[in-house]
């Protein structure tokens, strides 16, 4: 006579054990997983965001931990950002040779425009880019390197080069060209850039300040 079968609320309680072992083997492989990548996804983000500072900064020298010696400043008026902005400061031998703001352009044609603005001490422009838009393919696109030299335009010039009231695009009688059936989004730019240029020079002393004496 064979053996009395197993109940059917022993087989289901088994079956959830083995489920259940399962998960947590799974789990713990992807723990692991997790663990080992996350250094280099880590340093894969550091490279990229150094990559972005070397390129605004056209070929600068500098030998601090830009993603280190930055400050939070604030100004929704001439930053773009109801929030807080981040100013990085590059140093050579503990000399300040550049602040980099990170500004919003809020009217661009398809929503706002991110910037980096690379300054030097003496209120000069080192270098523009755009790191994030969604401008019209195209045409509001002419903002990115790889298809236009345009926001080149911005390096060497300052508030007196030209004066203020000339940062505009030449359809509004300054001195900066636009793009063929674009107006919009460069004009968004060159108003962004200028005011950056005029948040350094009222706030210069703070950004170039040694970072042990900035306020909290």
């Amino acid at each position: 006579m064979g053996a009395a079968p197993e109940p059917a609320f022993r087989r289901s309680g088994r079956a959830a054990l083995v489920l259940l072992f399962c998960a947590v083997l799974a789990f713990g492989a992807v723990s692991l997983v997790h663990e080992a990548t996350r250094d280099e996804v880590a340093a894969a983000r550091r490279a990229r965001e150094l990559a972005r500072f070397d390129e605004v900064l056209r070929g600068l020298r500098y030998d601090n931990d830009l993603l280190a010696d930055t400050i939070l400043v604030h100004d929704a008026e001439l930053l773009g950002s109801n929030g807080p902005v981040t100013a990085y400061r590059a140093r050579l031998g503990q000399e300040p040779v550049a602040v980099i703001l990170a500004p919003v352009a809020r009217n661009g044609y398809s929503g706002p425009i991110e910037l980096l603005v690379a300054i030097a001490p003496d209120g000069k422009l080192l270098g523009v880019r755009v790191t994030a838009h969604r401008e019209t393919p195209g045409l509001g696109d002419e903002i990115e390197t790889r298809r236009s030299a345009w926001i080149e335009s911005f390096a060497g010039r300052w508030l007196g080069s030209p004066p203020l009231p000339r940062w505009k695009v030449r359809k509004d009688g300054g001195d900066f060209d636009q793009f063929t059936g674009a107006t919009v989004t460069p004009r968004a730019i060159v108003s962004a850039v200028a005011n950056a240029l005029v948040y350094f020079e009222r706030h210069r002393d703070e950004l170039l300040a040694p970072a042990s004496t900035m306020p909290p």
